[in-house]
């Protein structure tokens, strides 16, 4: 029942499509953030499409260090997970919008990247209940059209300070260094749910605590 909730949210994204004319902002620094503005915190970012057991315990880990992180969800991911989405927001957990199918956001016009994006906001909301601001492009990538997207469904473009690479070189001793090497207040830190991420992280949230830092979701080190 819940997955056909779901796509019908989908479908009538589809065939709804969005109200107005295309917002202009002058440029991507008027609505991208590469980093926090509060002092003694640091964010852990983790993109989710895949590896549902390895969010489980991660969000046991986050727990053991009363660690707070923020959680881009890919729609389609969501879409077969429901319960692992309500219970990284019941844990109290950010979770915001990865997109939809995971496509490459610079190479879509401005109401495809809206049609890739409000579905996934929608979703996410309709299973937690759970308002949405922020969205990361997949891989990085987007243009003035996501971000033009991005203002009229009042999200942010969130980007990162440190990548882990952790999707592509799985060794803990690797991604803790990428994580922690000269690690400042307001880092935003991406990370993915894989198993050499779940064995690194307990040595990184270690070293944000002795380094007299706190680990807080994104929209709480950008001071909201």
């Amino acid at each position: 029942m819940t997955n056909l909730i779901i796509c019908a949210v989908i479908v009538a994204a589809a065939l709804v499509g969005f109200n107005g004319a295309a917002v202009t902002v002058s440029d991507y620094g008027d609505n991208v953030y590469y980093r926090g503005t509060r002092a003694g915190k640091v964010s852990l970012m983790f993109n989710v499409y895949g590896n549902t057991q390895n969010v489980y315990k991660i969000l046991d880990v986050l727990d053991e260090y009363d660690a707070s992180a923020t959680f881009f969800i890919g729609g389609c991911w969501a879409d077969d997970n429901v319960s692992c989405l309500r219970e990284i927001y019941s844990r109290g957990h950010e979770l915001a919008s990865h997109g939809y199918f995971h496509k490459d956001h610079a190479a879509l016009t401005y109401e495809q990247n809206i049609s890739e994006i409000e579905p996934s906001v929608r979703l996410i909301r309709m299973v937690c209940g759970a308002e949405v601001g922020l969205f990361a492009p997949p891989s990085g990538s987007f243009g003035q059209n996501t971000v033009n997207a991005c203002v009229k469904l009042g999200l942010k473009v969130i980007m990162w300070s440190k990548d882990t690479i952790d999707w592509r070189d799985k060794d803990e001793d690797v991604i803790f260094r990428r994580a922690t090497e000269q690690l400042t207040e307001g880092d935003f830190i991406l990370m993915h749910p894989e198993e050499a991420t779940l064995c690194a992280l307990p040595k990184i949230l270690g070293y944000i605590r002795n380094s007299g830092l706190a680990a807080c979701t994104v929209s709480c080190s950008l001071g909201e």
